[in-house]
């Protein structure tokens, strides 16, 4: 993850410094462990200012507006009874090339400074500390103890101390290139990594920009040059420092934020998608990357589970089914002991097997007898036999439907959480949590780290267009087929869904007197088709009826309906381009 670095940290700031500054703080919300959002208000609107100490993703942006979910945190409670309607009245660097930054609030602009709130940015060292007029600490993100660290303890109580200087050169913009590129070149070694080491407040993102953008390679030797490599990359360096000059003295116009291969860049040196301010790019990227880190963190978990638990219930009903087969035996030993109670008059004493004819066939029978006892005796123990059989397949049938009704839902958890592969926006992860939530309420995932319901905002249908203009809206997960299917499917809908088969409910809006084409069937199944278990497949049977015509069995799990009326039309998942 590329870590906001003295560039973009400028550039951020200067953006809110022209835009939202000053403001009242109306609101404190922390998020997580590691995020807090403060609500702004200024003349022309408000906004959510997001401050983070993340140990990889520690920032200072203009956000979107937090969830509406409870706040528990003891931090962000201490902040609403400190700064609770202070103005924020400035934000300042507190000292040069340094990553940490004091945002500065009063009662009301022009007025003294009551209290400071440092932001600091530094990788897994982040922090964020509010203290007093007189820089005494009030909170802090976390407190370090002297244990662990001897150099800069943060406790409440104490006095603020700025964080250790750097020692590395400071750039300078009236530096001559001659003593620039005799510093760069000073330890032969990889170009990209002399440049960092020899000056402070560099990124290795920037780095590689800047190089790349001279047209040499950040891996190449810097003793490997030419005198037109070094001019050009010169002219990339002053570039930069000229444009960090420009910014904090509030021209923006030159500020091109961009989205590249890896990550962003504040400069046009490398081609990539705009971005309309530097709020958008840090808030946008820095959300997708840690949605990412806990979408492939919480997939992995879930799909552990599932297959864990599947395993063990498919081993479950294969015993079942195994005892199944064994009680179809149970019909042989009654045959057995009519034919011995038949045949009395044929059974010696001593006998171990004896061979009689079927009563329907004729067919020779041999049985096994047991030698000590009478035949009436070895007739009784084939009855008693036959009586233990039967009882067992009326105790074993009902488990076994209980354990493959388990597996059938399970299956279509399994079918969900497949279909969402991969992240490629914020409703995936809010599925997952949704499936996650599911789980728990079911019993398979523990429940103790799970708040109130209905927290988060629900993730939002598959939607798709049918070629008749029609919306179809297909499932995520079984929390979302239950709502489909039995909240928002309406009269004149249609209910689409693989027969037999794990998969999503599909519903194709219609409109009253309107009725849907071949076209527009075809393409409901073949999205049904797509989103089930039998994605592989060539053809796949989909039923589509009325949604009053599917229902929930009582005590049905979730996702799981009963249908009738139904018509089959085959959907072909290949169709789907996803």
């Amino acid at each position: 993850m590329q870590p906001v670095d003295f560039t973009t940290l400028t550039a951020a700031c200067c953006e809110i410094r022209a835009s939202w500054l000053p403001a009242r703080l109306e609101q404190i919300y922390q998020r997580d462990r590691h995020t807090i959002s403060l609500a702004l208000r200024t003349l022309s609107g408000r906004s959510w200012l997001t401050v983070s100490w993340h140990p990889q993703a520690a920032r200072l942006c203009i956000g979107d507006r937090p969830p509406r979910t409870p706040d528990t945190f003891t931090f962000s409670d201490q902040l609403r009874h400190q700064l609770g309607g202070f103005a924020l009245i400035a934000i300042e660097k507190v000292a040069p090339w340094e990553r940490a930054l004091d945002l500065q609030f009063a009662k009301r602009p022009g007025e003294p400074v009551l209290w400071h709130l440092y932001v600091e940015i530094m990788g897994k060292r982040s922090n964020v500390i509010l203290t007093n007029q007189d820089n005494l600490i009030v909170t802090c993100a976390h407190q370090v103890s002297e244990k662990q660290s001897s150099l800069r303890p943060v406790q409440t109580g104490q006095p603020y101390e700025l964080p250790p200087a750097l020692q590395d050169p400071i750039p300078s913009f009236g530096e001559t290139q001659e003593r620039w590129q005799e510093r760069i070149c000073l330890i032969p070694g990889k170009l990209g990594k002399q440049l960092l080491k020899s000056y402070r407040g560099l990124s290795k993102p920037l780095v590689r920009g800047m190089i790349r953008a001279a047209g040499a390679d950040p891996e190449q030797s810097n003793q490997s040059l030419s005198d037109s490599d070094w001019e050009r990359l010169f002219q990339r360096w002053q570039e930069w420092l000229q444009a960090l000059d420009i910014w904090q003295n509030g021209d923006l116009s030159g500020l091109t934020p961009r989205w590249t291969d890896n990550g962003y860049s504040l400069f046009d040196w490398l081609p990539g998608e705009k971005a309309a301010s530097v709020q958008e790019l840090v808030d946008r990227y820095y959300t997708d990357e840690l949605n990412l880190q806990e979408f492939q963190q919480l997939h992995h978990q879930l799909s552990q589970k599932l297959s864990n638990v599947l395993g063990k219930l498919r081993v479950k009903a294969r015993g079942f089914q195994e005892r199944l087969q064994q009680s179809d035996e149970a019909a042989r030993y009654r045959q057995k002991g009519d034919l011995l109670m038949a045949y009395l008059h044929l059974w010696e004493p001593g006998m171990k097997s004896i061979v009689l004819e079927d009563f329907e066939t004729q067919a020779p029978v041999t049985i096994a007898l047991n030698p000590e006892k009478n035949a009436v005796q070895n007739a009784g123990a084939f009855y008693k036999q036959h009586q233990k059989l039967k009882r067992a397949r009326a105790a074993v049938e009902p488990l076994l439907a209980e354990v493959q009704a388990e597996i059938d839902y399970l299956e279509q958890v399994e079918m969900a959480l497949n279909q969402i592969d991969a992240y490629r926006e914020a409703a995936d992860l809010r599925s997952l949590k949704e499936i996650r939530d599911e789980l728990r309420q079911q019993g398979y995932l523990p429940d103790r780290e799970r708040r109130s319901q209905n927290q988060e905002p629900a993730s939002d249908f598959r939607r798709y267009v049918s070629p008749g203009g029609f919306e179809l809206l297909v499932g995520r997960n079984n929390r979302q087929n239950d709502q489909l299917t039995f909240r928002l499917a309406g009269d004149y809908d249609l209910w689409f869904h693989t027969q037999e088969i794990a998969g999503s409910h599909a519903i194709l809006r219609l409109t009253p007197g309107a009725v849907a084409d071949d076209a527009d069937l075809q393409f409901a199944a073949d999205l049904a088709a797509y989103y089930s278990r039998a994605r592989q497949s060539e053809q796949v049977p989909v039923v589509y009826t009325k949604p009053k015509y599917a229902y929930k069995p009582k005590g049905a799990k979730p996702g799981m309906v009963v249908y009738k009326h139904e018509r089959i039309i085959w959907g072909r998942p290949s169709r789907v381009q996803s």
